[in-house]
Parts: C-alpha cells; sequence; structure tokens
C-alpha cells in the first residue's frame, strides 16, 4: 500500500476487454463524475465499435493491442482488465510498468508463481491493485465478517455452495477453453465462493482434498466439484460448485461456539443474511441494501485516501491457492494437498528484500 498514489481528477481510465465486465463494471466507472473512460482494448472490431459507441470513446483510441494503448495513450491513470483468466497476469504486470493502477476481474492469475509475484508488486508498487471480487462490497456479506473480525471468536465448521446451469450455457466458449479460463467452473463463479469462504471468515488455509467431475478429455475443465479445507484456526469447511444444474443459488452456512451466520440468495440478487442462536432460533439482522458498494467508488477511494481497496492482491492469492491445490487435489484422486499462503507471502516477501540489498551493494 502507498499513501502518495497519483492520478487526475477526473481518472483517465482504459478498458481492456469488452465483453460482460468490461461493458458493466466499465459502466460504473463511466457513470462515476470523477472518472472518465478514454481508451478502450479489445481483439474484436466490433467489440471495439460497439465499446466506442457505449463509452464515446474515438476510433483513434480504440485499440487491438493493449501494449499499444499503454504506449499511446501517455495520460491514462489507471485501466480495468476484465479479459479472460489467463491474460490477466501479463496484462496486470504490463500495467504497473506502464505506471497504471489497475481493477482486475476475478481470478487474479490462474498459476500460483504469478499470484505470489502480483501479490508482492502490489505491496512494493506505488501503483493500485483492485481485484474484482464483489462479495467484498455486499452490505451482508460485509456485516457477517464483523461477526469475526477483531474477536475471539472463530468459525469452527462451514459449508458453502454455489449452482448454475454454467455447463450448458457457456458451451463453446472461453470460458470453456482451459488456455484461456485456467480451469472450469471452480475458476469461474466458484472463485467468487471460495473468496466469500476466505475472506467472510478471515480463516487461513492450510490444506485441500477435491474431487471433480472433468468435462474434457484432458481433465482440465471441471463442471462439478467438492472440497474439503481444512483451516489453520482448527476449522473445517465443506464447499461444493455445481455448474450442471437448472438454476443459480449461493448458500454460504459458518458456525461458531454461539451459533451460525446463514448467506444465501438466488441468481444475482443481493444476498440475505440470517443468524442462529444456540437455542436454534433465527434472527434476520437489519442490512442497509442502500449501503452496497460501489466498485468505482470504492476503487477511488482507496486512491484518494492511501489505503486498500476492498479486494485486494493477498485475497487474490489466497484464492489462486486454494484452487490451485483443489485442482492438484482431484487430478491425484482427492489426496490433501498443502495450502500454505502466509508462508509464501512471507517468503516473497523476504526474497525481495534480500535482492533489493543486493542491489544496493
Amino acid at each position: 500500500m502507498d499513501d502518495d498514489r497519483s492520478f487526475t481528477t477526473p481518472l483517465q481510465m482504459g478498458i481492456i476487454g469488452l465483453g460482460f465486465i468490461g461493458t458493466t463494471v466499465g459502466g460504473e466507472f463511466d457513470a462515476h463524475p470523477d472518472v472518465s473512460v478514454t481508451a478502450l482494448c479489445d481483439v474484436n472490431e466490433s467489440a471495439r465499435t460497439q465499446g466506442g459507441e457505449t463509452f464515446h470513446v474515438p476510433g483513434s483510441s480504440q485499440y487491438e493491442d493493449y501494449r499499444t494503448m499503454y504506449e499511446e495513450e501517455t495520460d491514462l491513470d489507471a485501466v480495468l482488465i476484465g479479459t479472460p483468466h489467463t491474460l490477466h497476469y501479463e496484462q496486470v504486470s504490463a500495467a504497473f510498468d506502464a505506471g497504471l493502477h489497475v481493477y482486475c476481474d476475478k481470478p487474479m492469475t490462474t498459476d500460483l508463481e504469478t499470484a505470489r509475484e502480483l501479490y508482492e508488486r502490489s505491496r512494493e508498487s506505488e501503483e493500485m491493485l483492485m481485484v474484482g471480487y464483489q462479495r467484498h462490497l455486499n452490505p451482508s456479506f460485509r456485516t457477517a465478517r464483523e461477526r469475526w473480525e477483531g474477536t475471539d471468536r472463530s468459525p469452527n465448521w462451514l459449508t458453502a455452495e454455489v449452482t448454475q446451469n454454467w455447463v450448458d450455457r457457456f458451451e463453446d466458449t472461453w470460458r470453456q477453453n482451459p488456455d484461456l479460463s485456467g480451469g472450469g467452473y471452480l475458476y469461474d463463479t466458484g472463485s467468487h465462493l471460495l473468496d466469500a469462504v476466505l475472506w467472510t471468515t478471515g480463516l487461513t488455509p492450510t490444506a485441500v482434498s477435491a474431487d471433480m467431475q472433468f468435462i474434457d478429455d484432458e481433465r482440465r475443465v471441471d463442471g462439478v466439484g467438492s472440497l474439503r479445507i481444512e483451516f489453520e484456526e482448527g476449522a473445517t469447511a465443506t464447499v461444493s460448485v455445481n455448474g450442471d444444474a437448472p438454476a443459480t443459488r449461493e448458500h454460504i452456512h459458518v458456525w461458531d461456539d454461539e451459533g451460525a451466520v446463514y448467506l444465501e440468495g438466488r441468481e444475482w440478487e443481493p444476498r440475505n443474511l440470517k443468524t442462529i442462536d444456540p437455542d436454534s432460533t433465527e434472527h434476520l439482522p437489519y442490512v442497509d441494501f442502500e449501503k452496497q458498494h460501489n466498485r468505482a467508488s470504492d476503487f477511488l477511494r482507496a486512491l484518494r485516501e492511501g489505503t486498500d481497496p476492498p479486494a485486494t492482491a493477498h485475497d487474490g492469492l489466497r484464492v489462486t491457492a486454494v484452487t490451485e491445490a483443489a485442482y492438484e487435489s482431484a487430478r491425484a484422486d482427492g489426496e490433501w494437498v498443502d495450502v500454505d499462503v502466509e508462508s509464501v507471502a512471507e517468503a516473497t516477501s523476504e526474497t525481495a528484500s534480500a535482492s533489493t540489498d543486493a542491489s544496493d551493494d
């Protein structure tokens, strides 16, 4: 984190990838009074043309190659990256090299080594990286997180699941091309579920065992999966992702010694919060959905205040570490695979410090 981040007002924003994320999240930035979308990039010409009309960006600032956009749009302050998953690392790295702040869609990367690198770069850089895990902005999840944050109380058992008609809906799209997606349903919608579990509880994952149903012969694209996760604090979790279901539902149930928190919802509506007492009495805490955070507003706030964004590169690293361990376990018939995110972060930081010291000699 750096408290001297530079940017102009309005923030000059470029968008890379003009699919769903680029247009919807890009629309939030475009609607913000202190942001101006001034450059676009997509490999598809028709997407660039449509994006130019949507965001009022002239053809001279529409690009096929993001590197060219970085080089020629010298007034840019930040970039929104809404491209397929495996492209994120190079595009974020190049943005940092160009001195740009970054909003990157989830997952941050689909490789643990590159996730480590981006995490460390974000720690040392003046440029900010915000990852697109929107449950960090949702009032229900923020309220649930407060139950354990900064207290001696800790979750001890939890279950989480998400269902979606993903297999049929995204057949023959990049989401089921592992060279672009990095995997299957777990790396797509399942990434949000894993992040919600990790961020809301604050637990530290240590090991994963997984079983997956793959929909390709190479066993790279999962449609259905079940994970068991062990945590340093002693808690255990069962996480299920089903991309071959007829409807979208999300359920996260977290128990501690004083009861439970239930987070549930259908389709992409705001999630509902319910608590349960030891005597099994249910409560519906008041959640002010008018306080739903806006991605553009939170991005700008973090820049102005020099604070961490709602979803950081460390959040992205944690999710990638668990996800990669799950795929490794599933391909090894459920063998337990260690996850040591905190040591990874510390080791990476120590290596960077040693390298810096050596270069100063």
